[in-house]
């Protein structure tokens, strides 16, 4: 059992000052004051006196088997560790394939899932990677997210990107209706995650499915839409016909593109738009490669995402762009969690997992995660790591 006293909590919304008590993985109170000594019950205290304390960070979209490739084998990205994840806050993690959907497998991908989660975080996965028709685990996309219980929905598809399988409309409205069916049967949340490139087309297919089809709009999740002021654009009109739009927070500042957005930015520019907060998710990209192309689509160089500028990102949106903490969390705690339907995730509350991120006010940095009611990370120092970390 744990017991945090007196955080200042956020849950994400402002709750003053509280204890929480975490017992079996789960908040079993949240009060102004809880005592349990003397029971003889083992209970470890942590001190939150003067920290914020908010959910667990969710990160939707990470490469965790790695990504990249395109500048050959050797420019491969890793695979992702714990401690990565723990440090920058996330307890929760969506992965994903991206352009490499042969030399890195569904099956491995499940397999790294399966590992992350026995070692401490939530773990959950899209089926298939940038192509189309999607090459999932069973015979469709339908069957994988019903059957396979980390399975939550689809993606990265590539759209409007030369490095796309170039679906068709009807291709994609396949996809995307076998995908909304599976959710709705499973109670997951059957979304398509979509890789939105730099091509001229932006999100005119998402568009015209949406115009021609009866698939609610919220069924998909761009991603990447401040790669460039004019998908921004489209990203925020996408987001006024009810849309959600994802910003994605890894970047290279040494080669921040003349029109990128970034998400920090983007939170405030979509917020001053007159979106609303709950329709706004940042993910990190994290363990992608961050490929740089020339106008002739050459590669000319390559980074990697790292899942450290989730919450980066979301400090920089309170410092910078002057957003309400509690409206900064949102994106990477209560609304990312809605609309991938993580009944258990995003909030805290009795009855919801023990997922706690302890972060100092003055400083906004990360002091304590807490897993499932474990303890990963304790004043900056790492107690948890990977089996081969």
């Amino acid at each position: 059992m744990l017991l945090i006293k007196g955080g200042i909590v956020y849950s994400p919304e402002y709750l003053g000052k509280k204890d929480i008590l975490i017992a079996g993985g789960k908040i079993e109170a949240i009060a102004e004051e809880i005592t349990i000594e003397g029971r003889g019950l083992d209970v470890k205290i942590v001190d939150a006196e003067d920290y914020y304390v908010a959910p667990g960070f969710i990160d939707s979209h990470v490469h965790l088997l790695g990504g990249g490739g395109e500048g050959g084998y050797s420019t491969r990205t890793p695979e992702i560790q714990l401690s990565q994840l723990t440090s920058s806050g996330i307890t929760t993690v969506v992965g994903c394939l991206g352009t490499d959907g042969v030399t890195r497998s569904m099956a491995a991908l499940m397999a790294k899932a399966r590992g992350l989660e026995e070692e401490g975080i939530s773990t959950f996965c899209y089926t298939g990677s940038y192509e189309v028709p999607v090459k999932g685990l069973l015979s469709s996309v339908k069957e994988d997210i019903i059957i396979i219980d980390k399975i939550i929905g689809v993606g990265e598809i590539a759209v409007a990107d030369h490095r796309s399988s170039q679906p068709t409309i009807d291709e994609l409205k396949r996809t995307i209706a076998d995908a909304r069916v599976g959710g709705i049967l499973s109670g997951k949340g059957g979304i398509v995650n979509i890789h939105v490139g730099d091509g001229e087309g932006r999100l005119k297919a998402l568009m015209e499915i949406v115009a021609t089809t009866e698939i609610p709009i919220t069924q998909l999740l761009p991603t990447h839409i401040n790669r460039s002021i004019d998908l921004f654009k489209a990203g925020i009109d996408f987001a006024r016909q009810g849309g959600y739009v994802d910003l994605t927070t890894s970047y290279d500042p040494h080669n921040l593109k003349k029109d990128e957005v970034k998400a920090s930015k983007g939170l405030r520019l979509l917020l001053e738009a007159g979106i609303n907060i709950g329709q706004i998710s940042f993910s990190s990209d994290g363990q992608g490669s961050l490929p740089m192309f020339n106008e002739k689509k050459e590669l000319v160089g390559i980074g990697i995402g790292s899942t450290k500028t989730l919450f980066t990102e979301v400090r920089d949106a309170i410092i910078d762009d002057d957003i309400a903490f509690g409206d900064a969390i949102r994106v990477i705690t209560e609304n990312p969690a809605r609309i991938l339907k993580l009944k258990d995730k995003g909030r805290l509350a009795a009855g919801m997992d023990g997922d706690l991120v302890l972060i100092s006010p003055d400083r906004l940095e990360i002091d304590t995660v807490i897993a499932k009611g474990r303890i990963m990370l304790e004043g900056g120092s790492l107690l948890v790591r990977g089996t081969f970390e």
